[in-house]
C-alpha cells in the first residue's frame, strides 16, 4: 500500500511539475503558493484561505567519488545542521524522507507563511556562513525536483 501511495504522490507531483513548468515559463514569475488570496482565480478555487506555502524537494545525490557526493553525506549534512539552518531562518521543516525505491534520493517538505516568506528564507539561508561552511564540508552534487503547493480547503495540514 505504501508503495502505491508513493507512486500516486510521485505521479501527482510530476503532473503538477509539468504544468507548473509551463506556467512559470509562460508567466516568467516565481511559483505560486500560499493562501487562496495570493493565487490567481484559476488556481485558488480549492485552496484554503489560510494555507501556508508548501514545498516538496527531491534531491538525488551523485554517487560518492573521492569523498565527494553520496546519499550518506547528504543525509549527514541534513542531520548535522542543514535542517536547523532552515529553521533558524523561519522555515518549518515538516519532514525528511529516504526514498526506498530510489535509495540515492532524499525527499523533504518545508512550509512557509506564503511565497514572499519563502523568498526571504532562501535568501537568508544562501547567505548564512554556517550553510557555506556546511556545504563545503559535505560537498554533494545533486539533481533537484521542486514542487510548490497550497493546501486545499479540506486538508488536515494547512
Amino acid at each position: 500500500m505504501h508503495k502505491s501511495l508513493f507512486k500516486l504522490i510521485t505521479l501527482i507531483g510530476l503532473t503538477l511539475s509539468l504544468g507548473y513548468s509551463s506556467l512559470v515559463l509562460a508567466a516568467d514569475a516565481p511559483p505560486p503558493c500560499g493562501p487562496a488570496s495570493h493565487l490567481s482565480d484559476d488556481l485558488s478555487g480549492n485552496v484554503d484561505s489560510g494555507s501556508r506555502c508548501f514545498e516538496i524537494r527531491m534531491y538525488t545525490a551523485e554517487p560518492i567519488v573521492n569523498g565527494v557526493g553520496g546519499i550518506d553525506n547528504l543525509h549527514q549534512r541534513f542531520r548535522e545542521k542543514e535542517v536547523s539552518i532552515f529553521e533558524k531562518h523561519g522555515a518549518e521543516v515538516i519532514a525528511v524522507w529516504q526514498r526506498l525505491d530510489e535509495p540515492n534520493t532524499l525527499v523533504w517538505m518545508l512550509a512557509y507563511r506564503d511565497r514572499a516568506h519563502r523568498t526571504e528564507v532562501w535568501t537568508a539561508f544562501a547567505a548564512d556562513p554556517e550553510w557555506v561552511e556546511l556545504r563545503a564540508k559535505y560537498e554533494v552534487p545533486i539533481s533537484a525536483n521542486t514542487f510548490m503547493m497550497s493546501a486545499t480547503d479540506y486538508s488536515n495540514l494547512k
